[in-house]
């Protein structure tokens, strides 16, 4: 397994309000981002972050070993979604805690590899993309306003770009006392690269010029960071992550 990643404040931004996690010896990678606009939304990335690698600490996967098929798949649902949930019960209980975090939350979107299967977990418009064959695709839905205009028809791709909206999520870790998280399951092939990454980057970058760097670069930790440098180059008008791995 290839791994690369990066994390970068960008141009605008005094803090970096984004968190990562890479796990290769769990088969397990994650990125998360502080809402704009809450309190300590680095509080509330790193959070994430942090309780995705203790709950898989102590709540072992060997559990699914002898399973198979959509009992297999339905079990990593199961162990996800009960993941994400206590999660948002942590983040919330510190926003009570402790009044400087009132209002923290944070989006996440978290990739886990079962042989040849990919379980992908997300919250708000941290996203997951697969590049195979040269082509590029995006495997998580945005909980976003402007994504819900695109579905409905209302705005293009290339509207939802620009749109004054385009970065008001509709679903975060901590935004309330129901985590709604959805869960998706792939078949991985031989040379598939996986993409995480915040909105700093796909807000700056279409997905072509992601793709187009992700099949220049043979070493993944180039591609990160020269991922980072597109988006600053672009405007870096929000924080950057990046977690790039191929099998």
């Amino acid at each position: 397994m290839q791994v690369g990643f990066r994390t970068d404040t960008g141009r605008k931004r005094a803090i970096n309000e984004d968190a990562l996690l890479v796990l290769p010896g769990e088969n397990l990678f994650a990125v998360a981002d502080g809402v704009g606009g809450s309190n300590s939304g680095e509080v509330a990335s790193r959070s994430a972050m942090n309780g995705v690698e203790e709950f898989l600490k102590n709540n072992p996967v060997s559990h699914a070993e002898d399973m198979e098929g959509k009992y297999r798949q339905n079990w990593f649902k199961g162990y996800f979604l009960r993941c994400f949930r206590k999660i948002n019960n942590d983040i919330i209980d510190t926003a009570r805690s402790r009044p400087e975090n009132s209002g923290m939350a944070t989006t996440a979107v978290t990739a886990y590899f079962d042989d040849k299967t990919l379980y992908i977990t997300n919250i708000g418009d941290s996203r997951a993309y697969m590049i195979r064959a040269g082509e590029i695709t995006q495997l998580t839905k945005d909980h976003s306003y402007v994504a819900d205009l695109v579905s409905t028809g209302t705005l293009t791709k290339r509207e939802a770009r620009e749109h004054p909206r385009k970065n008001m999520i509709t679903r975060a870790l901590g935004a309330g006392p129901e985590a709604d998280p959805d869960f998706y399951c792939f078949d991985t092939e031989p040379g598939d690269r996986l993409l995480l990454c915040t909105d700093g980057l796909h807000g700056e970058l279409t997905d072509d010029e992601m793709c187009e760097t992700l099949k220049a670069e043979t070493d993944l930790n180039n591609a990160c960071r020269k991922l980072v440098q597109a988006a600053n180059e672009k405007g870096g008008r929000d924080n950057i992550t990046v977690v790039c791995v191929e099998e």
